[in-house]
């Protein structure tokens, strides 16, 4: 099951986990971009079995309806990422305003927690044992994210959450981990609005000289749902092409 699955790293995501022959539920909000994104995967690989779920993350009452509809198919939940999340608009805000910037947080925490939260709390009854749990965090954790810092903050909360996690479902034997991702290019994270002056320097910060693709990223989301990776848990793996070393 992949969150935020219409566009960019939960796409392909999404698309990994079709490619290994599993069934794969992808959620996104945007009913049409989501149906899109499933008949992208469906025409890229053979005998896909995808289905699309329009649900909002950051609603509480989607819990509930997520959990309904994964009851309906009988089937158990053996690996959950949670790829949603958003850069909150900065156009108009004020820092010296404390109302503008209570605003972009609370926007922040709703968009990049709370997506993750309701998904991860609404589906943990129905967690197959030795399945995982995957939350997508950021560079941005560790090095902040400009403006009121907002985005940067939320996507460090999910740190927390992801050990808070390990240790309450080791026990059933399911592994919680998050991925830090650096730039990724072909991603709507940035709304069209990154200039190229910018993209520019991100690139020329990573050691290998490129930015990350949506696929790096899903290959790893892979790997930590996999056989191989069932020992890993209570990680933060950061993937950026070296543009911020490990610690």
């Amino acid at each position: 099951m992949v969150t935020g699955a219409s566009a960019g790293i939960g796409k392909a995501t999404a698309k990994r986990f079709a490619e290994n022959n599993d069934k794969v539920l992808l959620i996104a909000r945007q009913e049409q971009r989501l149906t899109q994104a499933v008949r992208e995967i469906e025409s890229s690989v053979a005998g896909a079995d995808v289905e699309p779920l329009a649900l909002d993350m950051s609603d509480s009452d989607s819990a509930g309806r997520l959990r309904s509809h994964v009851r309906s198919t009988g089937l158990p939940v053996s690996a959950l990422l949670c790829c949603a999340g958003a850069v909150p608009p900065t156009e108009g805000a004020d820092a010296e305003e404390v109302t503008s910037v209570l605003t972009e947080w609370q926007e922040a925490y709703r968009a990049n927690v709370m997506t993750s939260v309701v998904a991860v709390e609404g589906l943990l009854p129905l967690m197959a044992d030795g399945g995982s749990v995957v939350l997508y965090s950021s560079i941005a954790a560790y090095r902040g994210s400009g403006g009121t810092g907002g985005y940067g903050a939320a996507k460090a909360a999910l740190h927390s959450y992801v050990h808070t996690l390990a240790t309450r479902l080791g026990p059933r034997g399911i592994s919680a981990n998050a991925i830090a991702p650096g730039y990724v290019a072909g991603t709507d994270l940035f709304g069209g609005r990154l200039p190229a002056a910018r993209e520019t320097m991100l690139v020329r910060q990573t050691a290998l000289g490129r930015a990350g693709d949506p696929s790096d990223v899903a290959e790893l989301g892979f790997y930590l749902c996999s056989n191989p990776g069932g020992y890993v848990t209570s990680q933060i793996l950061q993937i950026n092409g070296g543009s911020y070393h490990g610690v």
